[in-house]
Parts: structure tokens; C-alpha cells; sequence
């Protein structure tokens, strides 16, 4: 793990990372087993039988069973969208929150044709953070605490956890943040985001360059990088997956934002985020590069890139029904089936 110059608030996060439980390899053995028994040729339903086994694992109970599936979106603004790094200003963050209260955004109707769950947390959106070119966006005591707050996010008896986010600028912070975990150039990273064209791309690319610049020296820890050149709604999808890791409960991310809050965490060990699908990859060309160096394969390739939880929420309808085709499948002696001879 990296050293740190900070003090105890980060302290208190290393711990809870450093006694995440393990995979439950009974439970896994157990799904292998039924899986065996079941009317279907061995390996028939390809990933969704991977799919439970890695419910199973997380759960720690077999067969895996899904009654409170969760998504939940955080909401931040951020100072750097003062140069002009979105295409839309950052108002619509918060009237977009109010979109998501009214039910008529994308992601209200993917919670209801896959029946999830769906919270709305709004992080002091009066408040943006602090402008990343020319000083931290968070202060330790200040990202700690959101992390703690988005740690909330289970609450109530969730058993799988769904992350996004909505926050004009957070593909600027979420690219800020890849560059400074993984390297690269910031070209390597930037994308067109909301709908950036050539001129607005340079323009960002620019000011994430500058940032890195700017935080250099400070950026070996990933908490640092976190609090140097995240965002709140980064912090707390960061406290949710540690969270839910505790507590046994699986997360599938969203897009190229909610993936930049997984990478802090892998960067600080890698197992940390081994309870996490990945629910898709985004049409933000950072998103595939970041996938692969952190070894993970998306469940969904739909070229999307909305964020507020709507591919995490498609990937949800997918792995509930993984869950109910192994649990709810019969076996081959119940209906009474031949076997391969």
C-alpha cells in the first residue's frame, strides 16, 4: 500500500480495506455443483453461470438470491467547470437531480422495467469543489467524510448494489483521475464527454494536463489523487463499493466516472474491488484503456455514455437473471431428463 503524508481520516479507510472479507469459495462450490445438475448442457448459459457463481461468492450463500437490488446515484458539481470543459453548465446537475425526483430520466425507467431500487443523493450541490487547476478539489477531513456518507448507500437491506452519478465537468475529474493512477498523457484519457467537439476536447485535455502539473509531487497515493483531483460524488461512490464489500454485498459500476472511483480502490490493492462487475463500456474512449488495466471485462458494450446509473441498472436486469436461472432451473432427475450418456 503507498505511503501517505496524510493524516487520520485516509488512515481510517486503509483500515477497512486492508480486513475487506474474501470470496466465499463455498458458496462458489456449491453453485458449481447445482450448476452440474441442472437441465442444460455443462457451460450452456456461458457468462450468466459465471455470473452466479461471482454472486455467490459475494453473497457467501448458495444459491444466490437477489430481493433488494439498489442503484444509487451521487451528485456533485465541480470548480473546473469554469473553463469550459462541458457542454453544458453546471446547472443542469441539480436540475437533472430534480429529473430523477420527477421519474422522467433515462434511468427511472430502466429501475422500473428491471424493478430496482433507486436513490438520489445530492452532495452539496451549492457547493462545488474546488477548482483542480489551482488547488485541491477536497480537503482529507472533507473527502473522508463523503466517502463515510456514501458508505450509506446500503443501507436498509440491499443485496446488490448498483453505482452512478451525474455531475457536469466529472469526465474531466474522472480522466484527471485515470492519468494520474495509471499515466499516459491526458489525450490518453479525455474524451468528448456530454458532446464536446475537436476544439472543446483540446480545450479539456489542456486543463487536465494542467492539473496533474498543478497536484504533481502529491499524486503517489491514491486517496490523494482522490481528494487532490476528484469529486464528491467520486468519494462517495468510493465509500459505497467499500461498503457494500464488508457487508457482503456484490456492486456492478457504472461507466467511465463510476470506474475512475473503482480504480482508486485497486490502486490501493487490487483485490479491493473483486466484488465489482463492471456493467458496460462507455462510448468515452478512456473507459476501454481503463478497463484494461485494471483486468476487467464489461458486461455490456451498447456504445452509451448517459452515466446516472444506466448501464450499471441494464447489467442488474442481466444478473438477476442469472440468479433466477440457477436457483429456479430444475434438475435433471426433477424433471425427469436424460442425461448426456
Amino acid at each position: 500500500m503507498p505511503s501517505t503524508e496524510s493524516g487520520l481520516p485516509f488512515d481510517d479507510f486503509r483500515a477497512l480495506i486492508a480486513r475487506m472479507p474474501p470470496a466465499d469459495d463455498k458458496a462458489v462450490a456449491a453453485v458449481r455443483a447445482r450448476d452440474a445438475t441442472l437441465t442444460k448442457p455443462a457451460g450452456a448459459l456461458g457468462r450468466l453461470e459465471e455470473i452466479a457463481e461471482w454472486l455467490a461468492a459475494w453473497q457467501g450463500r448458495s444459491p444466490p438470491a437477489i430481493h433488494r437490488p439498489q442503484v444509487a446515484i451521487f451528485a456533485g458539481n465541480h470548480g473546473v467547470v469554469r473553463h469550459g470543459v462541458s457542454a453544458f453548465p453546471a446547472s443542469v446537475t441539480q436540475q437533472m437531480v430534480e429529473n430523477f425526483a420527477a421519474g422522467g430520466a433515462a434511468i427511472n425507467q430502466l429501475c422500473l422495467a428491471h424493478d430496482l431500487g433507486l436513490k438520489v443523493y445530492d452532495l452539496a450541490l451549492d457547493l462545488p469543489t474546488g477548482d483542480i487547476t489551482t488547488e485541491a478539489a477536497l480537503d482529507e477531513a472533507g473527502c473522508a467524510a463523503t466517502m463515510a456518507f456514501g458508505m450509506e448507500a446500503i443501507a436498509g437491506g440491499v443485496d446488490l448494489l448498483c453505482i452512478g452519478e451525474m455531475g457536469i465537468g466529472n469526465t474531466t475529474i474522472a480522466s484527471a483521475i485515470f492519468l494520474a493512477l495509471f499515466g499516459g498523457t491526458a489525450a490518453d484519457w479525455v474524451g468528448p464527454g456530454t458532446g464536446l467537439d475537436g476544439e472543446g476536447i483540446a480545450r479539456k485535455q489542456e486543463v487536465v494536463a494542467r492539473a496533474i502539473a498543478f497536484h504533481e509531487g502529491h499524486l503517489d497515493d491514491p486517496l490523494e489523487v482522490l481528494r487532490r483531483v476528484g469529486g464528491r460524488e467520486l468519494a462517495a461512490m468510493a465509500g459505497a463499493i467499500i461498503a457494500a464489500r464488508l457487508e457482503r454485498i456484490p456492486v456492478i459500476v457504472d461507466g467511465y466516472v463510476a470506474t475512475a472511483a473503482a480504480a482508486v480502490l485497486y490502486r490501493i490493492d487490487e483485490r479491493a474491488v473483486d466484488h465489482c462487475l463492471f456493467g458496460h463500456v462507455s462510448a468515452e474512449p478512456g473507459h476501454r484503456r481503463a478497463l484494461r488495466r485494471m483486468n476487467k471485462t464489461a458486461l455490456l458494450d451498447l456504445g452509451m455514455r448517459l452515466g446516472e446509473g444506466t448501464g450499471a441498472a441494464l447489467a442488474a436486469g442481466i444478473v438477476k437473471a442469472a440468479a433466477q436461472l440457477h436457483a429456479g432451473m430444475a434438475t435433471f432427475a426433477q424433471a425427469g431428463v436424460s442425461e448426456k450418456g
